[in-house]
């Protein structure tokens, strides 16, 4: 696993796009941070760039980073969560400006998984993660349902989990500041 995160690293760092591995369903990922690199992923999917992505952070130490205020409530959510979720915050910072939402919120997700947590860990920084496939399709529930086309639009495809069958992409819940709790996808 080492020797695939670091030329997952390595990728990342040059701007480049991932093919990795989730606690969810196969991602494209790049730097968060990365207005060029976040680009090609919406060129990649075909998708909108007003349509947001997710991202990944490692723990909420990296969350504090890239939201101004973390709601309490944020907290008992990853307490009792048995299930992926994604959290979608106000007041996003730190990022790729073509990352955040027109009304400055952004998707995060914190993945139980080792390789995410690892890889999160040594980049230091957030990365996007997308579902691997173009806008519109089905979302792959395997690597090998994994088209050509994002197979080759990838700078770097992670040799991990090949043979892993995904469930379903994470829950999504938007937590305003206000208090307002609203239930995106379950």
């Amino acid at each position: 696993m080492n020797e695939e995160i670091n030329k997952a690293l390595q990728t990342l760092k040059e701007g480049g796009l991932i093919l990795y591995p989730t606690d969810t369903v196969w991602g494209i990922g790049c730097d968060a941070t990365n207005s060029e690199a976040v680009e090609k992923v919406f060129k990649l999917k075909q998708r909108n760039d007003s349509k947001a992505l997710i991202c990944l952070v490692a723990d909420d130490r990296m969350l504090k980073k890239y939201v101004k205020k973390i709601p309490d409530v944020a907290f008992d959510i990853f307490d009792v969560s048995e299930e992926p979720i994604t959290i979608i915050y106000d007041d996003a910072q730190n990022l790729a400006k073509n990352l955040i939402a027109e009304d400055n919120t952004i998707a995060i997700r914190i993945p139980d998984d080792d390789f995410c947590f690892q890889l999160l860990r040594r980049f230091n920084r957030a990365i996007v993660s997308t579902s691997a496939n173009i806008s519109g399709m089905p979302t792959p529930k395997s690597f090998k349902e994994i088209s050509q086309e994002v197979l080759k639009g990838v700078d770097y495809v992670v040799n991990l989990h090949h043979e892993k069958n995904c469930s379903k992409p994470s829950s999504i819940i938007k937590l305003s500041n206000d208090g307002v709790v609203k239930i995106i996808r379950a």
